[in-house]
């Protein structure tokens, strides 16, 4: 039986040499696969890569999203495995495992891995991409996913237009995933399986703030049939001024609300409204386009 052969994008700004190398070591010890890996310099040259690895330099940081359409540009396969220079992979046929499922199921697009702390503490919540279960064991249909180990049909991935490069960073595991829905594919999240990422400091920054609210409301610009646009921007809305009530984080609600106004002031480009049938979808599945 012949290998299934995964482009991989490993991407870093060179400022984490360990997690890179765990990250590198993790992708080459894998088995029954056919990896072309590329690493991509978001702003910084790659240098001393293992075998077999490619380095892909971008002279700025162009931000995440553009920088893993750089990648892939540049890889082959029927397959593209997305892995942040901090995740690694947990054992050395997950890869396999994960490209078994693509073969098994022909309208699979996107799948997402368990995400486990390298430590064994707690992970967040919002690693699960699930609504209604806490439980990060459990499978399921998702309409986000997490973006540091994400494996892609590319024949899905090209027909989504890729990472949304516009977003910088935030939220564009969202509109990859709606867009892959209104292709005609399934987006999964596979609680059976895993990757490792290490345990993070749930404390946002200002810039995250500013750029979450913004690209809210792009993604509902971007891909939303005009009527049910006010609703999901009015529900995060809500969310947020909530969690900003709770929290008493002055400076982080003016940055929020600084990166709202942009959303609306500055044109993102690049719409392709979903179908009604892709609303149906999400719908019957738990998380109509609204929440």
């Amino acid at each position: 039986m012949t290998a299934p052969r995964i482009g991989v994008v490993v991407l870093t700004q060179g400022r984490r040499p360990d997690d890179l190398r765990r990250a590198f070591e993790s992708l080459l010890a894998q088995h029954d696969v056919e990896l072309d890996v590329v690493c991509v310099g978001n702003g910084w040259e790659p240098v001393d890569l293992p075998a077999g690895v490619r380095p892909v330099h971008l002279e700025e940081n162009l931000g995440i999203p553009a920088g893993r359409n750089a990648g892939a540009a540049h890889v082959g396969g029927e397959l593209l495995f997305f892995l942040d220079d901090d995740a690694q992979l947990a054992g050395t046929y997950d890869l396999a495992a994960m490209a078994a499922r693509f073969a098994l199921h022909p309208h699979l697009g996107l799948l997402q891995a368990r995400v486990e702390t390298t430590d064994g503490s707690d992970a967040p919540q919002r690693w699960v991409p699930r609504m209604g279960s806490p439980d990060p064991n459990r499978s399921g249909p998702v309409f986000s996913v997490w973006e540091g180990a994400l494996l892609a049909r590319r024949a899905a991935f090209d027909a989504a237009g890729g990472w949304a490069d516009p977003y910088f960073y935030a939220h564009e595991g969202i509109e990859l995933a709606w867009r892959v829905w209104d292709a005609g594919y399934v987006v999964w999240y596979a609680g059976d399986l895993r990757v490792l990422h290490p345990p993070v400091d749930p404390r946002r920054h200002s810039q995250y703030l500013r750029l979450n609210a913004r690209n809210r409301v792009w993604l509902a610009r971007r891909n939303l049939p005009v009527v049910l646009r006010p609703l999901y921007v009015g529900t995060w809305t809500a969310v947020q001024l909530v969690r900003g009530a709770r929290g008493r984080d002055g400076e982080g609600m003016r940055q929020w609300w600084r990166g709202f106004r942009e959303g609306f002031a500055v044109d993102p480009g690049g719409v392709r409204t979903m179908s009604w049938r892709t609303v149906a979808r999400m719908s019957r599945y738990g998380r109509p386009p609204v929440v």
